[in-house]
């Protein structure tokens, strides 16, 4: 009697550590999300689902490009790219991001360029117009979907406050022939 009460005494603590853990693992490290909607064409599809890592931006600023999860004005959580760091001057023109003047590649829009055949991908715009400031303000990110004709991002919810930012969406993990690292 004494040996089964004692390996039931070893189960449940095993088992109470294991929830624990994954507990932790999910609050403080990662956690699963999945894409709703095609906001992130042709980078991210509908129910692609994906890991965030939280710990990415306990220890470091977000990067230029990054792939973000946050917490949206609507009570949803969004999937956008970073596209401008506080203190950046944005703005997009003949379908060029230009960023402190200096103009980028976007090399993950060019699939939707070339399909696109009645005017610019990305609408022109400078940041004063869509959220009257000249930069990014200080503690948010201006963000923004692969889908630019189709996504709702920094032009119409404005900046993203930096402790709204739940982490790094960089691991497709299912559907199975889909799984990859997303730059």
């Amino acid at each position: 009697m004494a040996k089964k009460k004692n390996e039931l005494w070893e189960w449940t603590k095993a088992l109470v550590i294991a929830v624990l853990l994954a507990a932790v693992i999910r609050y403080f490290l990662f956690a699963p999300i999945v894409v709703d909607g095609l906001s992130m064409m042709p980078t991210l599809h509908d129910q692609d689902r994906m890991i965030v890592n939280k710990f990415s931006y306990k220890i470091g600023e977000p990067e230029r490009f990054d792939i973000i999860v946050f917490h949206a004005p609507e009570n949803k959580d969004y999937i956008k790219r970073v596209i401008g760091l506080p203190g950046d001057k944005i703005e997009y023109k003949d379908d060029t991001l230009y960023v402190n003047g200096k103009a980028y590649e976007e090399p993950y829009l060019e699939e939707y360029k070339k399909q696109v055949i009645d005017g610019p991908l990305t609408e022109p715009f400078t940041l004063k117009e869509k959220i009257g400031q000249e930069t990014v303000p200080e503690g948010h990110l201006f963000v923004m979907g692969d889908n630019r004709r189709f996504s709702k991002d920094s032009r119409h919810i404005g900046p993203v406050p930096m402790e709204e930012v739940l982490g790094d969406a960089g691991v497709i993990y299912w559907p199975i022939e889909d799984i990859r690292i997303v730059d």
